[in-house]
């Protein structure tokens, strides 16, 4: 099964190694075909801590590194 890749922006880097990466999503409503926009956080694992707030990244699904953290970030 192949893992998903989602883009977002780093919206947090307060822990040490994780980043807090926000991917907001558009949509039609089924109803009133009217454009949704809904965001979601993920926790994600930043092994050299490279990226800062503010920053564009990819993330990938992976095994759990921590009770939260089932994503890594790809180096780009």
């Amino acid at each position: 099964m192949p893992k998903r890749i989602l883009q977002g922006t780093v919206t947090s880097t307060a822990n040490s190694q994780t980043v807090t990466v926000s991917i907001e999503r558009r949509f039609k409503h089924p109803v009133l075909q009217k454009t949704i926009r809904k965001s979601k956080k993920y926790r994600a694992h930043d092994e050299h801590e490279t990226f800062n707030v503010g920053d564009t990244v990819r993330i990938q699904e992976c095994a759990p590194k921590s009770k939260t953290k089932r994503w890594e970030v790809i180096a780009e």
